[in-house]
């Protein structure tokens, strides 16, 4: 894939993450409307007890318009930097590299986060800048239903049953549960630190809806 089109996500998943680290260009969509229940406020990471979901909750419209994704603001009153951050902690204290990422990571759940795109693609050059990602980065200037380079939009939807089947790699709660596929990349880079990229380079990837 030489130029994915995709929408900026809260600390994607591996299949999304896998899918920059074997393109040469990025092309973020900008121009959308703003859909409930979608990565762009959410990710899952594991927990002892299974899969553990980390939701950005955000300002609805007071007219219930719909508004642009680009123009979401997120909810601060509820203290949700907190605690994804003590989520996060706890899930991966244990993990071999946390402590290796824990400084980078840290000052995007104690800075005020306004605009939830500015966050995510905040999120997204620092994930690159970990992994070791070198890929062109683009946004898109109009929305296109059917745009002339390879379409991903679709890996935002959460409730998209996914093909995507991962290599299992050691999880730090694996003696808890079994491997829990295609969680937020945070797991496997926390799980792999240095190799995570390699491993994202020779997943197999069969995106489709």
């Amino acid at each position: 894939m030489k130029t994915i089109l995709l929408h900026p996500s809260y600390f994607p998943s591996i299949e999304q993450m896998a899918a920059v680290a074997q393109a040469e260009k990025v092309v973020f969509e900008v121009e959308d409307n703003y859909q409930k229940q979608t990565y762009r406020n959410r990710t899952f990471i594991a927990h002892s007890n299974g899969k553990l979901l980390l939701n950005i909750p955000i300002k609805h419209t007071k007219t219930g318009k719909r508004q642009k994704t680009k123009d979401v603001i997120v909810e601060n009153d509820f203290p949700w930097q907190e605690q994804h951050w003590k989520s996060l902690q706890s899930a991966y204290r244990t993990s071999p590299f946390f402590e290796y990422y824990e400084d980078d990571l840290e000052p995007l759940f104690t800075e005020t986060v306004g605009n939830l795109m500015e966050h995510n693609l905040k999120i997204f050059d620092l994930l690159c800048e970990l992994l070791g990602i070198e890929v062109e980065v683009t946004k898109t200037n109009s929305f296109e239903k059917n745009p002339g380079v390879t379409d991903l939009r679709i890996l935002v939807n959460a409730k998209r049953n996914s093909a995507f089947q991962p290599e299992n790699y050691i999880q730090v709660h694996e003696a808890n549960h079994e491997f829990l596929p295609n969680l937020s990349v945070l797991d496997l880079l926390f799980n792999e630190g240095p190799n995570a990229l390699s491993y994202l380079e020779k997943q197999q990837l069969n995106i489709t809806e």
